[in-house]
């Protein structure tokens, strides 16, 4: 059984152009964000799905300078580019983890890939986002291939090729959905990266912990933002698009 790490990007976003190549302590922060899910013991494979646009050539680029494997698709169906990745790297189950979550916690990752292969008999999907008890940009998804093709074959609406598992936890009638929630309430902070807020909050968080400690944790960026608890009202005020992570 191969379990695989699929996470999209491409440098066209609408309010924050080029933001997973933004330079934070001289390095882009996709190489953060690759260097966290390499820690990631439960996956075999790590892959960076962007799109066929020529101002992605610079994310294709970078992917050959750090030896990351990628595949490229039409932008605005993403499902298709999931489905692909999938394909190619013979997936048996996909973890989803997008490019605007650089500080995410491979201990997370690796807590709902065991949850889900634990509990493989109950559900067909699982998240940790559905509860909303962990802070945007610490959001997991993980499914079967199956559950996939069915939603890049069935998928219609612009909201299932853009975004990928809507088809799926909007059906649970059809598929049967794991939630994992935090242990404590954590919902209040944003670690997401959307905005030129988001980039600074995200920014001063890398340049505090990542010199004294590479692999930070959530609950090391918590205690940072308990000690300076006007951090988090940088971008408190920014409100996620619909069924954006």
């Amino acid at each position: 059984m191969s379990t695989v790490i699929i996470a999209q990007a491409r440098m066209t976003s609408t309010r924050l152009p080029g933001k997973v190549l933004k330079p934070v302590l001289g390095k882009p922060l996709l190489t953060y964000f690759i260097e966290r899910l390499r820690r990631v013991t439960l996956a075999d494979q790590v892959l960076i799905a962007t799109t066929i646009n020529a101002s992605d050539e610079t994310i294709v680029d970078w992917c050959r300078t750090l030896g990351v494997a990628f595949t490229r698709g039409a932008e605005y169906d993403v499902l298709s580019r999931y489905y692909d990745a999938a394909v190619v790297t013979g997936a048996d189950t996909i973890v989803r983890v997008t490019s605007d979550c650089p500080l995410i916690d491979p201990a997370l990752v690796d807590d709902c890939i065991r949850f889900f292969h634990e509990n493989a008999s109950r559900f067909d999907y699982i998240s940790n986002s559905q509860e909303k008890s962990y802070p945007l940009g610490m959001s997991v998804e993980v499914f079967s291939f199956r559950s996939l093709q069915e939603a890049y074959a069935e998928g219609t609406a612009e909201a299932d090729r853009e975004h990928v598992t809507p088809f799926l936890y909007m059906h649970p009638e059809r598929y049967r959905i794991g939630r994992l929630g935090s242990p404590r309430n954590l919902s209040e902070y944003r670690l997401t990266l959307d905005t030129p807020e988001d980039l600074e909050l995200i920014t001063r968080i890398i340049e505090a912990l990542y010199p004294l400690k590479p692999e930070f944790n959530l609950a090391d960026i918590v205690e940072l933002l308990t000690m300076h608890n006007d951090w988090p009202r940088i971008n408190a005020h920014v409100r996620q698009k619909k069924y954006g992570q």
